[in-house]
């Protein structure tokens, strides 16, 4: 039962959250609009700006703005996740050189050392 109340769940948000929905909440709430304002009372034409077109219609549009900006941030995250694998490769190999470097730097080392014995 879990399982289909998230799959019905993520069904519903992914319809609710598009801009054909808000299309069609629009039209829906502009249905009651000739009677909000033939009412000539102000409240009334304020709760129907507020309870009726606002909430219908911004649900939605809200919800795609929300999906616009989580793919913006899944996109940042990925393009950071690979400029970090391509800087982690670049310093493995600086570590392979200069660790070649300090062997090669051993070896003259040792060269010099001997040399230096030598002439004693």
């Amino acid at each position: 039962m879990n399982r289909f109340n998230r799959w019905l769940g993520a069904k519903i948000t992914d319809l609710v959250g598009t801009m054909w929905c808000a299309y069609l909440f629009a039209a829906i709430a502009l249905i009651s609009l000739p009677a909000a304002i033939s009412s000539h009372n102000l409240i009334i034409i304020v709760a129907w700006v507020a309870q009726t077109f606002l909430q219908l219609v911004l649900l939605s549009i809200i919800m795609v703005g929300q999906s616009v900006s989580s793919e913006a941030v899944a996109q940042k995250i990925e393009e950071t996740h690979t400029a970090s694998l391509a800087e982690f490769e670049l310093a493995k190999e600086a570590r392979a050189l200069a660790a070649e470097e300090l062997r090669e730097l051993k070896a003259i080392t040792a060269a010099v050392h001997a040399k230096v014995h030598q002439a004693e």
